[in-house]
């Protein structure tokens, strides 16, 4: 019988080579350089990583400054977010810290010495540059204390980057997951986080033997077995040569052509119905185990389509929800850090001088005044990944308009004229959040309202009785 070999297509040969090893068992921790392989050639590498960071910063945050002007402060604040490339930093921060289990944002300014204290009110007019680093970059900086007793026990101190020291106040430290005590990761350097592939080490080699056995299955499936007659016990070179333009017809034939065979000749494809059904319950498996070591949902990891889950609110979109607002939790860090510096650069004094010359109140408040009044009063939400339908955020609107009107005819006619031109501001203000109902703004005089008293109405026995804002 003759025996054709068909050498299988190889993958990276690095990743090969570290994936395949016999003695990657188990348990077994990923150093710096395979954190980095996986992240760069294993299908799944890159999938683990970015995508719980992807989803997290889909939606832009709600930045709200209420004790501001607030469209002007909160427009200058973003206009300085996007130019400076806020997202892309804390997006490249987070993902170097997933992969290796520690990273670190660092900022400076030319000409200015890193170990000294970052000087917030210098650096509007400073060539302001931030960088983020892998545990390579901060190798032996970050290895941590491990003194229970001492006051930095297992927290970050000095970054130091090729020699060169960042100032904490420079600087944030982003652990992937929380430090455990002398618990060495190879990966970082250091007594830290650890990699996202740690605990999936050996499910991620287990995975690449699916795809080599995909790759063999993929290559079998078009097989063509020809079952001919044979002439006889004895073939001569003539019938050799006819059984070889009978096999050649078979392999010519395509779709509209007919070929002749006998009644006890057969033409059939590789039956490979038994490894289809073990290799896809293996890869469901792999895929399974490897989400719960990462820890990520498995719906994120096995491709399924989550897009009509977020709209219904399924349990699996659900699941999804809380964990990408935990992975929202654990990089506010980072937005932390980059909102102090975004705020100074944004608000400085000359664009506090543009606001004093548009609204005159802010002409008695120092720009020190202003800044710390604005910064207390500075919020950043994040909205939900269940988006509710439109005809849903219509009646939620709805009733809360009703609820304004009633407190309004409440309210209204036991108050002074000054306060109730404040209630009328208040209402105004929470109608004009209603974006789905109006899209215009209500805009009042409020110094008017104040002076302004109404007509006494005529008292009309059969006038209906005011709204009382219940349906």
């Amino acid at each position: 019988m003759a025996e054709i070999t068909i050498e299988g297509s190889k993958l990276s040969s690095s990743l090969v080579d570290l994936l395949m090893a016999d003695d990657l068992v188990p348990g077994a921790e990923p150093g710096y350089q395979l954190c980095k392989q996986i992240y760069s050639f294993h299908p799944l590498g890159g999938k683990i990583v970015d995508q719980p960071i992807q989803l997290a910063m889909s939606q832009p945050r709600k930045i709200s400054i209420p004790n501001s002007p607030e469209e002007p402060v909160r427009d200058a604040f973003e206009r300085k977010w996007r130019e400076i490339n806020a997202d892309n930093y804390i997006a490249n921060t987070a993902r170097l810290g997933k992969i290796y289990g520690a990273a670190a944002i660092v900022c400076g300014a030319k000409g200015v010495d890193t170990k000294t204290p970052i000087d917030l009110g210098k650096i509007a007019a400073q060539q302001f540059y931030f960088n983020a680093l892998d545990p390579l970059n901060t190798a032996g900086s970050l290895v941590l204390n491990q003194d229970p007793n001492a006051p930095d026990f297992q927290k970050p101190t000095m970054v130091t980057a090729a020699g060169q020291e960042y100032h904490p106040s420079r600087a944030c430290v982003w652990f992937n997951e929380a430090p455990l005590y002398i618990e060495y990761t190879n990966s970082a350097f250091g007594y830290t986080g650890r990699s996202v592939y740690q605990r999936a080490l050996f499910p991620l080699k287990s995975f690449v033997q699916t795809m080599i056995a995909d790759d063999m299955v993929s290559r079998k499936v078009g097989v063509i077995v020809a079952k001919m007659k044979q002439p006889g016990s004895i073939a001569d070179r003539a019938m050799a040569v006819l059984q070889g333009i009978k096999r050649n017809v078979v392999k010519e034939a395509q779709t509209n052509n007919v070929i002749n065979i006998t009644p006890d000749e057969g033409i059939e494809t590789l039956n490979l119905l038994n490894a289809d059904g073990a290799l896809t319950t293996a890869r469901k498996n792999i895929l399974e185990n490897i989400a719960a070591a990462v820890p990520q949902p498995a719906k994120m990891l096995n491709s399924e389509s989550y897009a009509e889950g977020f709209g219904e609110g399924t349990e699996d979109a659900k699941e999804i929800v809380r964990y990408i607002d935990n992975e929202r939790l654990k990089m506010q860090p980072l937005y932390d850090f980059f909102d102090n510096i975004v705020m100074h650069l944004a608000w400085t004094p000359e664009f506090f001088a543009t606001i004093q010359k548009t609204i005159p109140e802010y002409k008695k408040l120092t720009y020190e005044q202003a800044f710390y009044q604005w910064k207390n009063a500075f919020t950043a939400e994040w909205p939900s990944l269940l988006v509710e339908p439109e005809s849903k955020l219509v009646e939620v609107e709805d009733v809360k308009l009703k609820s304004i009107i009633a407190a309004l005819e409440v309210l209204k006619p036991d108050l002074d004229p000054d306060n109730r031109a404040r209630l009328i501001e208040w209402a105004a203000n929470n109608i004009n959040e209603s974006k789905h109902l109006f899209s215009n703004p209500l805009v009042l005089d409020y110094d008017d309202l104040k002076n302004y008293v109404p007509p006494e109405p005529d008292q009309d026995p059969d006038a209906p009785p005011p709204f009382s804002g219940r349906s």
